[in-house]
């Protein structure tokens, strides 16, 4: 595995992205308009909403956000594509550059929607310090699991199912420690009395960018 393989291929993500600007047009549009049904359900007809239910909505919207942002990451590939892919770059390189370009786009998702949320529906964050390190967390380990989960996926026939169905018991118990977090966030806890939480999920991410890497190749060779 090369650096410069991991580099070229992250570049070759960012430039198709930019060719295909729907997809990011199309997620900041999903973002804003999810947002925007919490606002219409809650704040329009001047009902408080409670910290803990604007947390659990802010994470559900990240969350259904990561996997249409991260969903599509083999999906859209083509066949004559993956097999360039297959010749010129090593199975880690591949997988690992798209963790790291998926992890960017969720960071990029994570604040553009911490932003426009806290705008429309208040923002009751007593440690906002300790909730951005909970989305930075959540971003790697969004990015992560679902891009190992959508190239598994990518293998098989129905792939939007496989996705749907393998992802979603990888990532609850990935939701529930960052709700416990972010929860300590809105409470106002400090960093230092966190300590356990974060550990726990930063190991977590390593873990899945670990397995990734050696599962991965088998599942590309195949």
């Amino acid at each position: 595995m090369a650096l410069t393989e991991i580099f070229v291929l992250i570049r070759k993500e960012m430039q198709l992205e930019w060719r295909n600007k729907y997809a990011i047009h199309g997620l900041v549009l999903y973002l804003a308009a999810t947002i925007f049904i919490c606002y219409l359900s809650f704040k329009a007809k001047q009902q408080s909403i409670h910290p803990i239910m604007w947390n659990t909505l802010f994470w559900i919207i990240l969350l259904f956000s990561a996997v249409n942002a991260v969903g599509k990451s083999f999906t859209q590939e083509s066949a004559n594509r993956n097999i360039f892919y297959y010749t010129f770059a090593k199975p880690e390189s591949v997988i690992f550059s798209k963790i790291i370009y998926n992890t960017l786009v969720m960071l990029g998702v994570s604040l553009v929607g911490i932003f426009f949320y806290s705008w429309v529906m208040g923002n009751p964050v007593g440690n906002m310090p300790l909730y951005l390190v909970s989305l930075v967390l959540g971003a790697i380990g969004f990015a992560s699991t679902l891009s190992l989960v959508a190239g598994i996926a990518a293998q098989g026939e129905n792939s939007a199912t496989l996705m749907a169905v393998m992802s979603f018991p990888l990532i609850i118990p990935l939701l529930l420690l960052l709700l416990k977090l972010s929860k300590s966030a809105l409470d106002g806890i400090s960093l230092a009395e966190n300590w356990d939480e974060i550990a726990i999920l930063g190991a977590l991410d390593i873990i899945v960018v670990v397995f990734s890497g050696i599962l991965f190749p088998y599942i590309w060779k195949h």
